[in-house]
């Protein structure tokens, strides 16, 4: 964090520089938009075709095929889910957190989409329904379903506790999950892991020191995040060992709840929907 004394004086025109204007990255202007209503359509008389529970502290895998819909669901208690994605039939083809916060900011909502890893950067999952998108920015800088932090790992617990194990983290249980799906050794299925949608978790950065911060989720029983697959997907999800994350997580203490993926079959996809392909840059990288 910086420094709450720094060792260098401002320059005489230290104002003039904070001044001066932001300039967004990567403006989407010219993204291709995904079509909600056609997806929403597409809804109707669809069929539930499987249904996941994760277990508190635990997680799970689950295939969604492309043209399918998918919801993460509350079902008995206020919780947080860790998600990862992957291509189902090529796991180097993962969810790119960095570059979906990069496009769509650090929250995400409906009209975001999930995107993949270098070298295929196209979109692998579309939020097209969100029941805490009412809940915005609160006056801390909060909000819920992050792109900002990882997720909790033993390594870090071991790092912060002074050596402590502890194996119900969700980079673990990912692993776990990962490794049982997959018949992966544990470490084959840990070089898969990588970092999460952080589902209905509320979290943001002090406005003093630019710390990352968690505090109580809004979610409740009911309340869900719902995605529709641009391609063939393999989840994993998490359900979080710090509950709602109002106060710690990588805990055996917090109360924690199990969470429901919901997987279903639309009766025919939605109008004019294509599958994406991988990204159409050369990879000649100037040679």
């Amino acid at each position: 964090m910086k420094p709450a004394y720094p060792d260098h004086s401002a320059p005489a025109d230290a104002d003039t520089r904070r001044a001066i204007a932001p300039v967004i990255c990567y403006p989407t202007e010219t993204l291709p938009i995904p079509d909600l209503a056609a997806c929403r359509d597409a809804r109707d008389g669809w069929t539930r075709v499987a249904e996941v529970l994760v277990p508190a502290r635990d997680a799970r895998c689950f295939e969604v095929p492309a043209g399918h819909f998918f919801r993460i669901r509350s079902v008995e208690g206020p919780q947080v889910g860790d998600l990862n994605l992957w291509n189902a039939v090529n796991l180097a083809e993962r969810f790119y957190s960095g570059k979906t916060r990069a496009l769509h900011g650090t929250h995400l909502s409906t009209g975001d989409r999930m995107w993949t890893s270098h070298p295929y950067l196209r979109p692998m999952a579309t939020i097209t329904d969100d029941t805490l998108d009412w809940y915005g920015f609160d006056t801390f800088g909060g909000s819920v379903h992050d792109v900002i932090g990882t997720r909790c790992d033993p390594y870090t617990h071991n790092l912060l506790s002074h050596g402590g194990q502890y194996h119900h983290c969700c980079h673990s249980n990912l692993t776990r999950a990962l490794a049982d799906a997959r018949g992966l050794s544990l470490a084959e299925a840990e070089s898969h892991v990588h970092d999460v949608l952080n589902v209905f978790m509320c979290t943001g950065f002090t406005r003093d020191t630019g710390q990352y911060f968690m505090k109580a989720s809004p979610v409740r029983p009911g309340d869900y995040l719902e995605f529709f697959a641009e391609i063939d997907l393999l989840g994993g999800l998490s359900a979080c060992p710090g509950g709602d994350c109002s106060a710690e997580h990588s805990s055996d203490t917090a109360t924690c709840h199990p969470l429901l993926v919901e997987v279903f079959r639309p009766k025919a996809p939605p109008a004019g929907w294509v599958s994406p392909p991988v990204n159409g840059y050369d990879r000649s990288h100037g040679r």
